[in-house]
């Protein structure tokens, strides 16, 4: 494996330890999806919460799309 494969391989790691540590514990706000929720303020309205929302949307577009296609590398 490359350095950037063990790099990759321990962020995955990672991942898991935080989130579920993060499910395990009782208070809010620890997991990735409260976190995300949370800086694009999901549950807000007005045009910049909207512009938030549409960054999201479109930044989870164009990962899905490259991660089934290689495109746009």
């Amino acid at each position: 494996m490359t350095a950037y494969e063990w790099a990759w391989a321990v962020w995955a790691l990672m991942f898991v330890v935080v989130e579920g540590l993060a499910l395990h514990d009782r208070r809010r706000g620890g997991t990735l999806s409260e976190a995300v929720w949370f800086v694009f303020s999901i549950k807000a309205k007005g045009r910049a919460w909207q512009f938030r929302r549409f960054v999201l949307v479109a930044f989870l577009a164009w990962l899905s799309m490259h991660f089934l296609t290689g495109m746009w590398v």
